[in-house]
């Protein structure tokens, strides 16, 4: 286990139903950014998507810009910057950047490119997407790192005595990430470089069973190549919607859960079920709690899930839920509001010395009920007193 707070944040594509207004999807976004730094969530992660109608924040820099004018504590983070698509330099410019727009509260998350229609459209082999992302990582770490001149030459970028202009606000350097699914390349990378991880792999059945044998790969790829890495670097990222009762969350959901998994990039229904079973919502959701994939319930139900996840990977940094749009608007805050409060107490230490202060006082309910009776009836007594010699009765 981690031996500091656990962290808590939000996963935001964004999913978001092709149907409704894009312009007020992206206010509502930036609203939500605001919502959640009042709430006390620690991280807020924006995506890169081109394709599909479901993920529609093209530049999570752009979102990040504005999410900082508009928030003063919660760290905005790219989930993810898909490397391929931009010149090596043209990412490690805006990461700087930003790291002094945010005053260093950014996180840069790092991908291959998670949907083959972004690749396909810029004409892009979707199975060279991974290699070229390695060697877009080891370009951005050498630019973020050096003093001198950077040189580097492959099939898909150059770099000619390339420098940037402004270093990191945050030293030694910007926080960086990689993103990770269900293979093990993604942390090894990881731990090749010494970076954080983003876990993608809870989101299905085998992507948890998954998280047993993740952070040793780190570890062991770390040792290799004389790095350091902190599980307090490792986020996991689960799907989550809860409310007072079991029912309510169910009946809240749908709302946006069928096409929430109707969108085709969301595998996680192949390993749940099929449409031939004609399963209902009730059922859709009880596999995914059973499979640990997910939650859609109460917040005694979310602690469990939590707990099974840290049990299963031995310790994380952050835990971070999907932002999903499963129920409305006002669903959704009350979710996450529901979840600061009665969720995270449970994992942040936040709680622990109120309740023995709380368990302490209960015990001492006689002594202190006699004390206050005491107390009471003997500044009736002054008072009485007072009256009969014609003093204030203010003797202390």
């Amino acid at each position: 286990m981690t031996s500091s707070r656990l962290r808590f944040g939000i996963f935001l594509p964004p999913y978001h139903n092709p149907r409704h207004s894009q312009a007020l999807s992206i206010e509502r976004d930036l609203q939500l950014a605001e919502h959640l730094d009042t709430l006390g969530y620690d991280e807020i992660w924006f995506g890169e998507h081109h394709s599909g109608g479901y993920e529609t924040i093209p530049s999570p820099e752009l979102m990040i810009a504005a999410a900082a004018q508009r928030t003063s504590r919660i760290r905005l983070c790219t989930g993810v910057i898909s490397a391929p698509y931009h010149h090596p330099l043209m990412v490690a410019d805006r990461i700087t950047f930003l790291d002094h727009m945010t005053r260093g509260r950014a996180t840069f998350g790092i991908g291959p490119g998670a949907l083959p229609g972004d690749s396909y459209m810029m004409g892009m082999d979707y199975t060279t997407l991974r290699p070229r992302m390695e060697q877009a990582v080891e370009a951005i770490l050498r630019l973020l790192d050096s003093e001198e001149g950077v040189d580097m030459e492959t099939d898909w970028f150059t770099l000619r005595d390339a420098r940037l202009q402004i270093k990191s606000y945050t030293q030694p350097r910007t926080p960086l990430a990689l993103a990770a699914a269900v293979s093990p390349s993604g942390p090894s990378l990881a731990g090749k470089h010494g970076l954080g991880l983003i876990s993608f792999g809870s989101t299905s059945p085998q992507g948890v069973e998954g998280l047993k044998n993740t952070w040793g790969i780190i570890e062991e790829q770390a040792e290799k190549h004389g790095q350091s890495v902190s599980r307090e670097n490792w986020s996991v990222v689960s799907m989550m919607h809860i409310a007072e009762t079991e029912k309510q969350a169910i009946d809240e959901v749908r709302y946006g859960f069928d096409d929430f998994f109707h969108y085709h990039h969301v595998a996680i229904p192949a390993a749940l079920w099929n449409d031939e079973e004609n399963l209902s919502l009730e059922g859709k959701v009880a596999r995914l709690y059973e499979s640990g994939t997910g939650v859609v319930g109460t917040p005694e139900m979310a602690v469990r899930h939590v707990q099974r996840l840290l049990d299963l990977s031995g310790g994380i940094g952050a835990f971070l839920f999907f932002c999903n749009d499963w129920g409305d608007r006002h669903a959704m805050w009350r979710s996450y509001e529901l979840f600061a409060r009665e969720v995270a107490p449970h994992f942040d230490g936040s709680i622990d010395s109120r309740l023995r202060s709380f368990d302490w006082m209960k015990g001492r309910r006689d002594q202190s009920v006699a004390s206050l009776q005491t107390g009471w009836q003997q500044a009736a007594d002054r008072y009485a007193a007072s009256r009969a010699t014609g003093s204030d009765g203010q003797d202390g």
